[in-house]
């Protein structure tokens, strides 16, 4: 590696360590995001501790129903939630990386929900 290379990768982890220690302090694990036209800050900021990290796209992506997973029924920052017997499927988490081009959530135009009312018993 050239001293050029080292000392410039020098300087971006100088710049980047602030946040990215701002962040595992104090963020959720759920969903954290950045905005930046530097590719390697985007790449080390993807390291981020969290549920769901995103490069240049809204946070609001982060939905169950948009990954694919059905309605969203509840969310979790834990690292691991299950509790009591559990089988392989109960150990396994997973991890959503995301890198766009500024794309935003446009309200909820053309997507579908199917929901069935349930009878009430009192």
């Amino acid at each position: 590696m050239s001293t050029m290379h080292w000392l410039a990768q020098l300087k971006l982890s100088m710049m980047f360590t602030p946040p990215f220690d701002h962040i595992s302090s104090n963020g959720s694990a759920h969903t954290d995001c950045i905005v930046a036209e530097n590719h390697e800050v985007a790449e080390a900021f993807l390291q981020v501790d969290s549920a769901a990290v995103f490069h240049n796209a809204s946070t609001r992506f982060c939905d169950g129903a948009r990954f694919g997973l059905g309605a969203e029924v509840g969310i979790s920052t834990s690292r691991i939630h299950a509790r009591g017997p559990v089988g392989v499927e109960g150990l396994l988490t997973t991890r959503w990386i995301l890198k766009g081009s500024g794309q935003v959530v446009d309200g909820d135009k053309g997507v579908v929900y199917t929901h069935k009312d349930l009878p009430l018993k009192s």
